[in-house]
Formats: C-alpha cells, sequence, structure tokens
C-alpha cells in the first residue's frame, strides 16, 4: 500500500518537478485511478446482484422478490460496496493532504448516510406494495405506517450526518436537541397529530380503502383512494379528488357507508305527503269498490267482516258513518302499500318494512316507506326507489286521496 501510494510521487520528482507539484500529480492520478475502480466493482456487483435475483425472482413463487426488483432494492445495494472500497482507499489518496482527507471522508459517510436512506425506502415501498397484494391487508391504512418509519428513518439519517458534520458524537447530539424539542413538536405536529390518527383509525376499522364516506365539512362524497400519514383522499362520485387530514377522521364527524354496503340491503326512507282534506271513512260501496284491487281484497273481506261484528255487537247507528268502527281511506292505502312493497321483487324481504303515519304537519300528513332494496348499487338503488314511487303516486288517486301540492294550495286562495 505504501509502495503504490508515492510510486508515481517519487516518479515526478525524479523527473525534476518541485515536491508540491509531485504531490498534486500523484493525488489526481491516485484519485482517477480510484474512480475507474469504483466505476468497475459498481458495473460488476451491480449486474451480478441484479442477475442473480432477477433469475431467484422469476423461479419464486412469491411475488416479494419481483417487487423487490421492481422497487430497485439489489439496486441500491449494489452501490454499497464501491462506496465502502472508496471510505477504505480515500485515505491513501489524499494522505498528503489531511486537510481534503477528512473533508471528503465526512462527505463519503454522508453520502453512505443517504444510499442507506435510498435501500431503506427501497424495501419499505417493497412492503407497502407486497401488503397491498394481501386480501386481508388490502384495505388498511399501509402507506401512513410505511411513512412513519420513512420519517424516523430521515430523521435518524439527518442527524447522524449533522454529528458527523460537527464532529460531536451522534448520542451527544441527541441529546442536545432535547432544548430544541417544542421547536421539533411544532413543526412536526401535523405529522405527529396524523400518524395518531392512522393509528386510531387503524385500531377502531373507522376507514378502509374502498370506504364509501360522506364528510359535508370537507365536501367529501365518495370512496376512499388513499389513506396516507397527512391526509385521506376521496374520489366524489363527480371523478373529483377531495383531500382530507387524516387527524380530521377523529376529531370530527363523518359517515361511512361500509354498514350499508355490508348488509344484506340499502334503506329506503322517502315519504309523501296526502292533504288532510281527502282523508275519509269509508262507505260499504267504497269498500266494495276498492276490493277490486286484488292485493288488498282478502284483506277488505275479512276487515268488513270483523267490523261489521262488532258494530252489531253495540247496535252502532251506521245511518251516519262516524257511529262504531270504519274503515278509511288512508288507511286501507297504507296496508295496499305495505302489501305492495312486502311483495316487491326488489325488495329485501329479510329487513324491516314498515309504512307509517308521521306526524301531520301543515303541508298535510306523511306517510312514510320504510325497508331495504336488495340490490345496493347506486344507480339501481335510485331505479328502485324511484320505480317504487311511481307507482305509490299513481295509486293514490284510486284511493280517493290527493297528494299535497303547495301550488294547489295558493291556487285556491287566489
Amino acid at each position: 500500500m505504501e509502495y503504490f501510494k508515492h510510486l508515481l510521487y517519487d516518479y515526478f520528482i525524479t523527473h525534476g518537478m518541485s515536491s508540491s507539484t509531485a504531490s498534486y500529480l500523484n493525488m489526481l492520478a491516485l484519485l482517477i485511478g480510484l474512480f475507474i475502480v469504483i466505476f468497475i466493482i459498481d458495473f460488476i456487483v451491480r449486474r451480478i446482484l441484479l442477475t442473480m435475483f432477477s433469475k431467484l425472482a422469476e423461479k419464486s413463487k412469491s411475488n416479494f422478490d419481483d417487487i423487490m426488483v421492481e422497487n430497485k432494492v439489489f439496486r441500491n445495494v449494489a452501490h454499497i460496496i464501491p462506496l465502502l472500497v472508496a471510505v477504505e482507499y480515500v485515505p491513501m489518496v489524499f494522505s498528503d493532504f489531511p486537510y481534503w482527507e477528512n473533508i471528503i471522508e465526512k462527505t463519503l459517510l454522508v453520502f453512505g448516510i443517504i444510499l442507506t436512506l435510498w435501500v431503506v425506502r427501497s424495501f419499505l415501498h417493497t412492503l407497502k406494495d407486497y401488503f397491498k397484494t394481501l386480501p386481508r391487508l388490502r384495505d388498511k391504512p399501509i402507506d401512513s405506517y410505511i411513512q412513519v418509519f420513512m420519517i424516523f428513518a430521515w430523521v435518524v439519517g439527518i442527524f447522524s450526518a449533522f454529528a458527523i458534520i460537527t464532529g460531536i458524537p451522534f448520542l451527544k447530539f441527541i441529546t442536545g436537541l432535547g432544548a430544541a424539542s417544542a421547536i421539533i413538536l411544532l413543526v412536526f405536529k401535523d405529522t405527529i397529530l396524523g400518524f395518531v390518527a392512522s393509528i386510531q383509525v387503524s385500531i377502531n376499522d373507522m376507514v378502509r380503502i374502498g370506504d364509501w364516506i360522506t364528510f359535508e365539512k370537507y365536501g367529501a362524497d365518495g370512496d376512499v383512494i388513499e389513506i396516507t400519514l397527512a391526509t385521506v383522499k376521496v374520489q366524489n362520485f363527480d371523478k373529483t379528488i377531495t383531500t382530507i387530514p387524516t387527524y380530521a377522521l377523529i376529531s370530527d364527524s363523518f359517515k361511512n357507508w361500509r354498514g350499508m354496503t355490508s348488509s344484506g340491503g340499502r334503506r329506503i326512507k322517502r315519504s309523501l305527503s296526502i292533504k288532510l282534506s281527502s282523508v275519509k271513512y269509508l262507505s260499504v260501496n267504497d269498500v266494495n269498490k276498492l276490493k277490486e284491487i286484488q292485493i288488498i281484497s282478502n284483506y277488505l273481506s275479512s276487515r268488513q267482516k270483523d267490523i261489521e261484528k262488532y258494530n252489531t255487537s253495540i247496535n252502532a247507528d251506521k245511518s251516519l258513518l262516524l257511529n262504531g268502527r270504519n274503515l278509511t281511506n288512508l288507511g286501507v292505502f297504507r296496508k295496499y302499500l305495505e302489501t305492495y312493497i312486502e311483495t316487491h321483487s326488489a325488495i329485501n324481504k329479510d329487513m324491516t318494512i314498515m309504512v307509517r303515519q308521521l306526524a301531520p304537519t301543515s303541508q298535510g300528513i306523511p306517510i312514510e316507506i320504510y325497508a331495504f332494496s336488495s340490490d345496493k348499487r347506486w344507480q339501481n338503488y335510485e331505479y328502485i326507489m324511484a320505480d317504487v314511487f311511481d307507482h305509490v303516486i299513481a295509486a293514490v288517486p284510486y284511493f280517493d286521496l290527493e297528494i299535497y301540492e303547495l301550488d294547489a294550495v295558493i291556487n285556491a286562495s287566489q
């Protein structure tokens, strides 16, 4: 080693050059030689590693090694060996220039830290891509955890680089940062909040990738496509993208529709208002006319017998419909709707089916249909609900009822 270190120096001296000039030319020649050696070693090691692991990836049944190749893990690892060679032989090249030797060694060590971070980053991206191929982890916020590890690696790397540049031992350098902890917390406030939020979101299973969420505060209404440490991306139904801070998921209220999508149906909850003045008792002739509606014919016959039996038992004077028990057109209409919904082919019969009367308002008396469609897809759901209410609205006049319309009321008052 000593022989090669001053081989050219002695040659230049023997040819009449000054000591200073000979030192510089010797250093330059050794530096060029070192660059050539490093380049050759880097090329050979890179080719060997890439060829070897590419063949192993082709033969392996797991796709993990394929993903490692795609993320250039082995390519980055291959640069480490030439770097170690450079660190080993730099003292020989700059043996006559201790000032520059110190600077170059620190530069190489800092570059080594950066190279290590590249390797760690490539490996973490490999883990992220691999985990996303696993069905049980595909909807988990993997990006958040990978970002946390990457941030931690970068912080350690940056602190190590500063420790090398300043010449302060790493532990002593970290200890000295304690006084600046408040500033560090302020700078990384969003990161810390996002990290905590990501953990809570994952543990409590609040949101998964693919969930449909509605977040009115941020104008989000669509599917979650990405969950990272700082943000959650939602693709709205108009194909726009809304970005929500991750910590907002635990600090604000939002609606997750996963319960609906994983259930047996999608809820239909809609009402129409009936004019109060159109509600009336039904006479025998009215009942007989409504018996022509097939799906409630048997109900009306049975109910009419029960009512007549009761009215006879109490000797009710039926010259006035108010006396005794009576059917109303609104009550029969509710029964018709209930029967119609129960027999509708698109309604889930195993979930709640109800037709109820809500409290009267100045706009009439609301009759609400509460049921669940078997098909949960948005477009089909809207079609089913529209189909149901098309029929319901058209059926109202058959019961001598009227739907409340504001325009009609205004025109009547004029």
